[in-house]
């Protein structure tokens, strides 16, 4: 089947990762997957939250958010609202976590990483694009902490990479890297969470119409473990880059 785009069912979009991209962060990257844009920047303090003092452990965190015109209306900024939506919340979390699953805190010693998700353009996967370009915005910001002598010279502070990717059934079609006009009729939609030697960290799915089965749940769950696996190869190059 030929999508709208011209993709097969098993292909991502255009993906590119400009490393560095921020003048002033520790670690940054714009990653793009088609028309979606998420700026990730990495911050580092040396020093952890109050509840973590003493204790011998790094703490790594994100947050997420959308431009007001991110998207084909504007929407208004939630610092003008005066509270962040749920939506916000829970995708704030997805990205910590995600990341927290290949980062040893021992090695990272008494030191923060915060990691800003924000989304220039949304076309679909915000939330996926985030976790992919926020892993190299970490790797940098480590690099940074080890040459101004924070972190051990030898600490092994990644266990591994990370990246995401959202999968979906569409007119009874399992289909990966979803944009827009996919993810608005998808009949089930998933993001599909993975780290480079292939673990599963978070699997998000929903039967937005009709329930899925497990064959159908095997399908996606292998296209969006191969689609992360040429994420991460896209990761490794930008990182030597």
């Amino acid at each position: 089947m030929t999508r709208k785009d011209g993709r097969t069912d098993d292909q991502l979009r255009p993906v590119t990762i400009e490393r560095g991209w921020s003048a002033h962060a520790e670690g940054s990257a714009l990653i793009t997957f088609g028309g979606t844009k998420v700026l990730c920047t990495a911050s580092f303090t040396n020093g952890v939250p109050r509840w973590l003092t003493g204790k011998g452990k790094g703490w790594v965190t994100a947050e997420y958010a959308m431009l007001p015109r991110a998207t084909n209306s504007r929407n208004d900024r939630e610092s003008i609202k005066g509270k962040v939506g749920g939506r916000t919340h829970e995708i704030s979390r997805l990205i910590g976590r995600a990341l927290r699953a290949v980062v040893d805190t021992k090695a990272l010693g008494e030191n923060t990483i915060v990691i800003d998700c924000d989304v220039l353009q949304a076309d679909g996967g915000t939330r996926t694009a985030a976790i992919t370009g926020a892993y190299v915005a970490l790797a940098d910001a480590i690099a940074w902490g080890r040459e101004k002598k924070f972190i051990a010279q030898r600490s092994e502070v990644l266990v591994d990479s990370v990246s995401a990717v959202s999968v979906g059934i569409i007119d009874g079609t399992p289909m990966l890297d979803l944009a827009y006009v996919e993810d608005v009729r998808a009949e089930t939609d998933m993001n599909v969470v993975v780290t480079g030697r292939g673990l599963f960290v978070e699997v998000q799915g929903t039967a937005e119409g009709a329930p899925f089965d497990k064959r159908e749940l095997d399908q996606l769950l292998e296209l969006g473990v191969n689609g992360c696996a040429q994420l991460r190869d896209l990761q490794t190059a930008a990182l030597e880059g």
